[in-house]
């Protein structure tokens, strides 16, 4: 969440640098709701230092300490009723975005940023679903719609995905994770998913959990309420995702490129905040590298202010060129969410001079399922060397898939 102190010293700068991402509405109910919260909190205080009588008190005090003892009461229950309302304003107030944040409020209005490789000429490009083997109909019959089978040698290569970038990541000197996927909903309020993506997650009621999108949500979760001895943390990690895809009605219905159970590699870092901006451009940088070893044409946008996550202040994706499509379609991103997720998680950490203060998070993905559609459809059917390593085979065999 804001920072709420920072944000009374300069509601100015807060609403406008919210008003770009649509939440300057958010922000005066929060400022709205502290207010009266601030204004109840000395009277409150104030009576609350006049319950006590010294020597005997006459029956005029007696009265009047009753009379005080049931405004008390009163002022209490509005002071609790104004302190929920203003917890419930700040959650739904969102991380402002960065000043570099491109302008704009959807994927149209996202800034490219380079160009990298050339897209292949094909006479007549093949779908990934043409290419690889996908069971589409029977995932279907088993699971309902935007599910699918992998199959065979497609199987291969997406597991060789994962590998190759958990080795380049440990490499790296990211700590390699396997988390857990059912989450409770402090994780997810924690990372800031909740309340304003609720919609978008498996509930699972009997046991309170959720399923996660991403990694990102136990990765941060597994701090929350800790102070940190040390930083930089680095955590990379393996997980199944799933995501309603609520607001995808109609769109992307063909094929695996959108679908509610994805597999993806995630990058989580914790870092002092003078750092973080560096940190941001080095994932980024990671993440190239990665699509670059596998010579797949891609480029780097920034995304628009409005078009952030919750905690989001600034994010990149990397969009990689898909044949069938004719146009970039996002494979990763990679956001900086400044302090926002670890004060809402309530992660701080301990400075060189052992004072208390709030990290800053990042997120990057490594890889998804996406990149082996990617792969699929720029190539053909043949799979880069870099893959062979890690179990892929050299071309993509078996029978046509199906739809």
């Amino acid at each position: 969440m804001i920072d709420i102190r920072e944000a009374r010293n300069d509601p100015e700068r807060f609403r406008n640098a919210l008003a770009r991402r649509g939440a300057a509405d958010a922000f005066d109910e929060l400022m709205a709701a502290d207010g009266r919260w601030r204004e109840l909190v000395p009277r409150v205080d104030e009576l609350r230092g006049k319950q006590k009588l010294q020597g005997k008190p006459t029956p005029e005090q007696l009265a009047e300490l009753q009379e005080r003892k049931g405004r008390l009461k009163q002022l209490e229950e509005e002071l609790a009723a104004a302190q929920a309302a203003r917890d419930d304003a700040l959650a739904k107030v969102p991380n402002p975005p960065h000043d570099s944040a491109a302008d704009g409020f959807g994927d149209d209005d996202a800034v490219e940023v380079r160009r990298v490789g050339e897209p292949p000429q094909l006479d007549e490009p093949r779908e990934h679903i043409e290419v690889g083997t996908f069971e589409m109909e029977r995932a279907a019959k088993v699971s309902g719609a935007r599910f699918g089978f992998m199959v065979g040698d497609t199987a291969l290569l997406a597991l060789s995905l994962y590998r190759f970038a958990l080795d380049r990541l440990t490499r790296e000197g990211f700590t390699p994770v396997i988390p857990p996927v059912l989450v409770r909903e402090e994780a997810m309020y924690g990372t800031g998913f909740f309340p304003s993506d609720k919609h978008d997650y498996y509930a699972i009621p009997e046991d309170g959990l959720y399923l996660v999108g991403t990694s990102e949500v136990p990765l941060i979760a597994m701090h929350m309420n800790e102070i940190l001895d040390e930083l930089p943390i680095h955590y990379c990690a393996f997980s199944s995702c799933f995501r309603r895809e609520a607001g995808a009605a109609g769109k992307d219905t063909r094929g695996m490129f959108r679908v509610h159970q994805f597999q993806k590699v995630e990058m989580v870092v914790y870092v002092e905040p003078d750092a973080s901006w560096d940190e941001h451009e080095r994932m980024l940088a990671i993440e190239e590298s990665l699509v670059q070893e596998l010579a797949v044409p891609y480029r780097v946008v920034n995304s628009a202010a409005g078009d952030l996550s919750t905690a989001a202040a600034k994010r990149y994706d990397i969009e990689a060129w898909f044949p069938s499509q004719d146009r970039y379609r996002e494979i990763t991103s990679c956001s900086n969410t400044t302090d926002y997720q670890a004060r809402r998680s309530q992660i701080r950490y301990r400075t060189s001079d052992k004072a208390l203060a709030t990290p800053h998070t990042l997120n990057g993905t490594a890889v998804t399922d996406r990149w082996a559609l990617a792969i699929l459809e720029n190539f053909q059917g043949e799979i880069p060397e870099a893959l062979q390593q890690f179990g892929a085979p050299e071309r993509i065999r078996g029978e046509t898939s199906r739809v």
